[in-house]
């Protein structure tokens, strides 16, 4: 474990006016207590009884245990599939370097990640040169968007086997909870996770919600507490090892919708506006902890990412989550600036100060 970059003092400058709600909130719904909570033996305490074999026991223990965050129990891992969800043209504008894949992983190992994520073109492409240099995490499925008009449904761009050959330690899956086609998704990535823990891989998922109904003329639900909460839910249920999710920032999304089952318990006592509550509801339904949660670091908004990055990090460790998953922020910017954003993530969760509410 490294010593962080960044002073509690320079961490705090993110935070503006925030820094009273994120750093001095310490009456969560849900009691830390009830948690299991990130740590050095996470893997042995956690996995060690469940009924992964022992390859997926190791590769999960090289991810967790490599980059400046090795043996917290914590995460930092750069994601970068997004030349098929979003175009290559439009994610790699701001800094063509990335158009190579190889400055990808560069970036992930000069940034102490503790993975890099990407497609199975891109890391295949580089793989004895890197796979044992820095865990690979292979995105099995993405959302085309040459199909016009633009439809939203993740396919599967290659085999798991495909995954194990070329090295990886995981592979990851996209599942749109809610769209019409998520049935299908959910049967599709079930079987290849199931297939990845044969090989002795370990699994990601990313729980998005996905529907035009879930966004209304008043809220956008799709990062409700109660509508990621429950995809989290049914994420662990299919054997993800990890869930990465998008930060809350509403809720009632069952209740504004009107549909579903609620109890008015979910939001009266589990969670409340706090968005660290907001946060520890969605860690509850993975299995309280015991599936670490990994959210996502959202799109670039440019001179304001350090502080979205340092607020996001604050949230997810005080909720009891299990780190980052980032990467337009940081690729999207200079390799020395991406560095340094990566270092600022890691470091909220280097600092014994930032404790779990």
């Amino acid at each position: 474990m490294e010593n962080p970059v960044n002073t509690m003092e320079e961490i705090k400058q993110y935070l503006v006016s925030d820094e009273e709600d994120l750093l001095n909130f310490n009456e969560p719904c849900i009691s830390k207590e009830n948690l299991a909570l990130p740590g050095p033996d996470f893997i042995g305490h956690y996995f060690g009884i469940s009924d992964r074999n022992v390859q997926v026991l190791r590769n999960l223990s090289q991810i967790y245990n490599n980059g400046r965050l090795a043996g917290t129990g914590y995460l930092s891992i750069l994601p970068v599939d997004q030349g098929i969800e979003h175009t290559a043209g439009a994610s790699f504008a701001p800094n063509p370097m990335y158009f190579d894949p190889e400055n990808i992983i560069k970036l992930a190992l000069e940034g102490g990640c503790n993975a890099v994520a990407s497609t199975f073109g891109g890391l295949a492409l580089h793989a004895r040169k890197y796979a044992h240099k820095i865990p690979f995490i292979v995105k099995i499925n993405h959302n085309e968007l040459m199909t016009y008009p633009n439809k939203y449904d993740q396919i599967m761009f290659g085999s798991v086997d495909e995954a194990w050959n070329l090295g990886a330690a995981a592979v990851g899956a996209t599942i749109y909870f809610g769209s019409e086609e998520s049935n299908r998704q959910i049967i599709e990535v079930a079987n290849a996770f199931e297939r990845a823990h044969e090989l002795g891989m370990a699994t990601i998922l990313w729980c998005y919600t996905r529907n035009n109904e879930f966004k209304t003329d008043e809220k956008d639900y799709h990062t409700a507490a109660d509508l990621t909460g429950q995809a989290n839910h049914l994420g662990v249920t299919i054997k993800a090892d990890l869930i990465k999710q998008k930060l809350p920032d509403t809720n009632g999304g069952f209740r504004g919708l009107k549909f579903g089952k609620t109890h008015p318990a979910m939001y009266d006592k589990l969670s409340s506006d706090n968005s660290i509550d907001l946060c520890r509801y969605q860690v509850a339904n993975c299995y309280m902890g015991k599936i670490g949660l990994i959210n996502s670091g959202g799109a670039s908004s440019g001179e304001n990412d350090f502080a979205e990055a340092a607020r996001t990090a604050i949230i997810n460790k005080r909720a009891g989550g299990s780190g980052l998953i980032s990467g337009r922020k940081a690729f999207q910017r200079p390799m020395d600036e991406g560095v340094n954003l990566l270092n600022l993530i890691q470091d909220v969760y280097l600092h014994k100060d930032i404790t779990v509410a």
